[in-house]
């Protein structure tokens, strides 16, 4: 009895300790990535004529730079007329900058700088724009490469995914310069030709960027937005991409003698692979709670509610209902582990053959704490005992470095986004794929955001029906990289 009673004086005592500890911690928490705008002078804002940059942007949204998966659908007129195009309409940028073409449509244009002693800028903005989903036309509010201006917007395919950036960049470069601009640092702006199915435009930019010794202070994609309807905040969060998930799809084949289905073996090989997918997916990587989904809580805690505070202030005791918070949605799991998605089966083509080989595609988007020779050692782990082959359907891409949070370019974007947003900025972890994933070897750092504000549900027409530039996202879209663009160049 008196050995109960103590430890339950014991649970009590560590229990109050832990209650002292968590509301020290809570009270004077300071987040490690907290950053003041205001330690940045950013440029005034120019004039720009944003009713004019709205008819730009539904004039590129005209040309149907489509890149489909089979390159034979594509039109590569489209992409040509669109390089004719911007040299039209952005006279003032084209006189100041230089303009290389590398593999076949990937634009590089060249600000030079005064001061070539300081490190250059890399901004990028791919071409290219996914299809429109067969059938859904009707479905569009506005035809979808009509480019029409109305209820306030842009409406089209590629008006925010990724001609809103390109229109928005080149709105900036030709006010800055028309307004006679000369930038100390150098500036890059990169556009893509590809980026939806391969990336193999800023592949070949980025081996032009080493070919010419050129290493950026940074590197600005695509990749984050401002979220109108933060879940940690309650309110506006202004996110910025730091790292982005790696790419890789394991393909799994079970061989087996084939033969008439009338007399099928004891185990076919659709039943074997169909054991292999189901071992590899009941396996699933652990998910962490720490690296930019961790850097994103503590960013924002300050500015939501104060239960907030208290789980980023005490992660060494609530991880677990940290990860089993954001773990609750598909989204918010994505960010804390690797991820195994079984997408594609391939057997008999005749329902009454047993095939010789049956096969299965799992897509992974890899986590920057694996890489891919941990998702193929889980595999041949999971599927032991089974006679099937795994193989890479194509070289893996791992996941990229993480950027700094604390260094000049940081602060800059960082400030930029607060400017724009008037929202916390916090960095994040980019689940998809961009473009600048190739930027990695030719610059110190790679950021990944748009400054645009969309609310979660938002985000779903970027590559679905109804895709639509608002007005005021692209005022903010082209004050953002003109102020950018000034600042981090003088």
């Amino acid at each position: 009895m008196a050995r109960k009673r103590y430890g339950a004086l014991v649970l009590v005592a560590a229990l109050a300790v832990a209650g002292v500890v968590v509301a020290y911690r809570t009270a004077t928490f300071k987040s490690p990535v907290a950053f003041d705008p205001a330690q940045v002078r950013l440029a005034a804002s120019i004039p720009i004529d944003n009713a004019r940059a709205a008819e730009h942007l539904g004039q590129a949204v005209q040309f149907q730079t489509v890149s489909h998966q089979d390159p034979a659908e594509n039109q590569p007129a489209e992409w040509e007329k669109l390089h004719q195009w911007l040299q039209a309409t952005y006279p003032a940028a084209h006189g100041a900058m230089t303009r290389q073409i590398v593999a076949s449509r990937t634009l590089i244009y060249t600000w030079p700088g005064s001061d070539p002693g300081l490190e250059p800028i890399i901004l990028m903005a791919h071409q290219d724009v996914v299809p429109v989903a067969e059938g859904t036309e009707k479905a569009w509010r506005h035809p979808p490469f009509a480019g029409a201006v109305a209820e306030g917007a842009v409406w089209g395919r590629g008006s925010i995914d990724d001609k809103g950036s390109l229109v928005s960049l080149f709105e900036a470069a030709d006010a800055l310069a028309a307004r006679g601009f000369k930038p100390r640092r150098t500036i890059y702006i990169v556009s893509g030709e590809d980026e939806e199915v391969s990336g193999h435009g800023a592949e070949a930019a980025a081996s032009w960027f080493k070919a010419h010794g050129i290493m950026a202070q940074f590197v600005l994609d695509e990749g984050m937005v401002t979220v109108a309807d933060n879940p940690v905040t309650h309110g506006p969060a202004a996110l910025i991409g730091v790292a982005e998930k790696g790419y890789a799809t394991l393909r799994v084949t079970a061989r087996s003698a084939g033969g008439h289905s009338s007399t099928p073996p004891k185990e076919t090989g659709v039943v074997t692979l169909a054991k292999a997918v189901v071992a590899i997916a009941d396996s699933p990587f652990p998910r962490h709670f720490d690296g930019p989904p961790a850097q994103m809580l503590q960013a924002l805690a300050p500015h939501g509610p104060a239960a907030i505070r208290v789980f980023a202030a005490n992660t060494w005791l609530f991880r677990p209902l940290l990860i089993m918070a954001f773990g609750s949605t598909p989204a918010g799991a994505a960010m804390l582990h690797t991820t195994i998605a079984p997408t594609m089966l391939q057997g008999s083509p005749k329902e009454n053959v047993l095939p010789q080989a049956a096969m299965a595609r799992i897509n992974y988007r890899i986590d920057p704490h694996d890489t891919s020779a941990d998702i193929m050692d889980r595999a041949r782990t999971a599927v032991r005992g089974l006679p099937v082959e795994l193989t890479w359907e194509a070289t893996p891409r791992e996941a990229s470095p993480i950027a700094s949070t604390t260094s000049d370019a940081w602060k800059l974007i960082a400030a930029a986004a607060a400017a724009g947003s008037q929202a916390p900025v916090a960095p994040a972890l980019v689940i998809a794929g961009t473009d600048s994933r190739h930027m990695t070897g030719v610059a110190h750092d790679v950021y990944r955001y748009q400054p645009l504000v969309l609310s979660m549900n938002g985000t779903e027409m970027i590559h679905g029906t109804n895709e639509h530039m608002t007005l005021d996202n692209l005022a903010r879209m082209t004050d953002f990289y003109a102020r950018l663009i000034a600042t981090g160049a003088r």
